[in-house]
């Protein structure tokens, strides 16, 4: 059940706490149709879903804040790091497109995949220049630079994600749950 999915795994993005999730989702008979139904259902909140890859077995499945995603888009430096994995726009559906190709041509996972999940860039410029390691902490993500906030951060995603996943077992609808967008 994809919705199951969702709050196991973007529970701070529904709850507007994080920019984005990512999450490997099997492919099944409907899954098209049940993906289709949710993407409409979340959109109404400001909540979009994306397949960045599928195979006949899985679906890499993001759930993004599309508004979020723009604001980081704008960012001088992590408009250099995108540039310089090839990128050449920056807004949401140009950089989603290049990241899509990017996940579909390359043997290797890109590492810039941490701007659209909301990671501080410090970190993700960390990763990738560690190549992975060295990092002070390891959680949602491998922290580089401000460990005392990062972590609670990752306390705050699983105080959320342990919320949401009782709120849901008790009958809360995923619509429910789901923060609304900001007006504009």
């Amino acid at each position: 059940m994809l919705e199951r999915a969702i709050i196991d795994h973007a529970s701070p993005t529904l709850a507007r706490l994080k920019l984005g999730n990512l999450f490997n989702y099997p492919v099944r008979e409907g899954f098209d149709a049940e993906f289709a139904d949710l993407q409409a259902m979340l959109a109404g909140k400001g909540v979009e879903l994306s397949v960045l890859r599928k195979t006949p077995e899985k679906a890499l499945v993001y759930v993004y804040r599309a508004d979020e995603l723009a604001t980081a888009l704008r960012n001088d430096g992590v408009r250099r790091l995108l540039q310089s994995c090839g990128y050449a726009r920056f807004d949401v559906d140009g950089a989603l497109a290049m990241l899509k190709s990017r996940l579909n041509d390359a043997d290797a996972f890109p590492h810039e995949i941490g701007v659209f999940l909301g990671y501080p860039l410090e970190d993700v410029l960390g990763f990738i220049e560690n190549g992975g390691r060295n990092c002070l902490a390891c959680g949602c993500w491998k922290v580089y630079s401000n460990e005392c906030a990062a972590l609670k951060a990752f306390r705050r995603y699983e105080k959320c994600k342990s919320v949401y996943q009782r709120l849901f077992a008790s009958g809360c609808p995923l619509s429910r749950l789901t923060v609304a967008a900001r007006p504009a």
